[in-house]
């Protein structure tokens, strides 16, 4: 078979992979679904988005959709959001959403609210149907000392204008907590707070906890309140037990004191005695010596001797004396 004859296949071979490529690289399906559904985009504009590196069924169908639901949005509009890496479908979906809510959403909203990484069609299911936030048990203590555990669930409602810089959950229950924490402390008893728990409620409800925050809070409602622990009766008993240990330790310190100071006493003593001993010792060695150079007779010496003795025999009787006296008494 000569070149001639094979000339018409691959003719057929190069138009069949030129249609494929062509295919391939322009949408031609997809540009055929956009006119059938009355949305006009040119070839041209899907090969653009080929070249600007755009995936076209991430633009094209979302735009399909909206125009079927009424929505006046541009290719322009989505092909941008697609390249600053939004979400476009989503973002379609909310504004389908919105519009069936009959909820003020322009695109450039809701594409801002997209970006700022907040699921902006969960935003306005919120705003249809409020989303109820349970809190953790908050303990707050009342004037009489008495701790008491509330429990709030928080119905809250999507603010659409607040979405993008708006505080999230985490603030809403913070600020509920802060709220019905000094609320039960300026009740005089904890018994006030369970007879009527809607104070609570109506008192938090009242500072307006929302404002700087994504949401609108609706309702703050008391689902359970228990009783804790008795914190005025525990923080006097331990004032007592440290008032306690201070006394002691001040009792300790005088007592030592006590002891020092009679240690000191006895030192004295000690060496007063010890003074009177030396003193007693040179007694002898005078007398001596008073003898010895005439200052002293013998006469003398001898009625030193009987005062001594005296002396000696009344300490002895009257310590008699007093023994028989404990003696009698006992």
């Amino acid at each position: 078979m000569s070149i001639t004859d094979l000339m018409p296949l691959i003719i057929i071979a190069v138009i069949l992979i030129a249609l494929a490529i062509l295919f391939t690289f322009v949408p031609v399906a997809l540009w055929i679904s956009a006119l059938a559904a009355g949305v006009k985009v040119s070839i041209f504009t899907l090969i653009g988005m080929r070249l600007r590196r755009v995936v076209p069924n991430r633009v094209i169908n979302p735009l399909i959709k909206a125009h079927k639901a009424g929505l006046n949005v541009k290719t322009n509009q989505l092909e941008s959001h697609y390249l600053a890496g939004g979400n476009v479908d989503r973002v379609v979906n909310a504004l389908i959403a919105a519009h069936r809510a009959n909820i003020e959403l322009p695109f450039e909203r809701g594409a801002a609210i997209d970006l700022a990484g907040r699921d902006v069609l969960e935003a306005v299911q919120m705003s249809v149907n409020p989303k109820v936030i349970e809190t953790p048990f908050i303990a707050g203590i009342a004037m009489d000392g008495i701790e008491v555990k509330a429990l709030a669930r928080i119905t809250v409602r999507a603010n659409i204008d607040r979405l993008v810089g708006g505080a999230g959950e985490e603030t809403i229950i913070a600020r509920v907590g802060e709220g019905v924490v000094s609320t039960i402390g300026s009740s005089e008893s904890h018994s006030k707070v369970l007879e009527n728990p809607d104070s609570i409620s109506q008192n938090v409800l009242s500072k307006g906890l929302d404002a700087g925050t994504a949401f609108e809070i609706l309702s703050i409602d008391i689902a359970d309140v228990d009783i804790g622990k008795n914190i005025g009766a525990i923080l006097q008993t331990d004032q007592a037990e440290a008032d306690k240990n201070i006394a002691q330790a001040k009792a300790e310190e005088r007592r030592a004191m006590a002891v020092a100071q009679e240690q000191e006493m006895l030192a004295r003593v000690q060496e007063m005695r010890a003074k009177v001993v030396e003193a007693e010792a040179d007694v002898p060695l005078a007398l001596a010596e008073a003898l010895r150079t005439g200052k002293m007779g013998v006469m003398d010496y001898m009625n030193y001797q009987n005062i001594d003795a005296d002396t000696d025999m009344r300490d002895t009787i009257g310590k008699l004396s007093k023994d028989n006296k404990e003696d009698d008494q006992n």
